[in-house]
């Protein structure tokens, strides 16, 4: 029975593997070398400070996949804005373990204050990740066309968002 819990710094490795092989074979990250685990753990790190949630699915003792927010954008006006990125090892893709994944991730980013979340997808082609947003809420808000060249063509970004908690309708309690 796969588990969802908080990501430690045990688990560096095994996201380390799992994103160097969505930056080496797809096109769901921009990025075009692997960071170095000491890199994912910084990143990590970071996610952590600012008090949002970084999530892994195991299964035993096999790391199926992680998913963390982070803050859209620096400006202060942004502080209630996220952005969420999910990877998952190919082995646990069309078992439904994603969008539990992801369900929970915006479940804890509600609890951290966040009123809405924002997926910037690679690839318009990326069915994967769209289907796994748009399973929990999201919705398309427009596509920004040949942004990113990687495996020698250009990809679009997919944008959707999903209000989270009260969203927009109500003065967060911390302005």
């Amino acid at each position: 029975m796969p588990i969802i819990r908080a990501s430690t710094e045990a688990d560096i490795s095994a996201i380390s593997a799992i994103y160097s092989h969505h930056v080496l074979t797809g096109t769901g990250t921009f990025e075009i070398e692997p960071p170095a685990p000491s890199e994912m753990a910084a990143r990590r790190s970071d996610v952590l400070s600012k008090g949002l949630p970084y999530l892994v699915i195991t299964e035993g003792d096999k790391l199926l996949g992680f998913a963390y927010c982070n803050w859209f954008k620096p400006r202060p006006a942004y502080r209630f804005s996220a952005e969420d990125s999910i990877y998952m090892d190919p082995m646990a893709n069309g078992k439904g373990l994603g969008r539990s994944l992801l369900a929970e991730l915006i479940r804890q980013a509600e609890a951290a204050g966040v009123r809405k979340l924002l997926a910037v997808i690679g690839d318009s082609a990326n069915g994967a990740s769209i289907g796994v947003h748009r399973s929990v809420g999201f919705q398309p808000v427009g596509t920004l066309k040949s942004t990113g060249w990687k495996f020698g063509r250009w990809l679009d970004v997919v944008l959707m968002d999903r209000a989270i908690g009260h969203g927009d309708s109500t003065t967060p309690v911390s302005q």
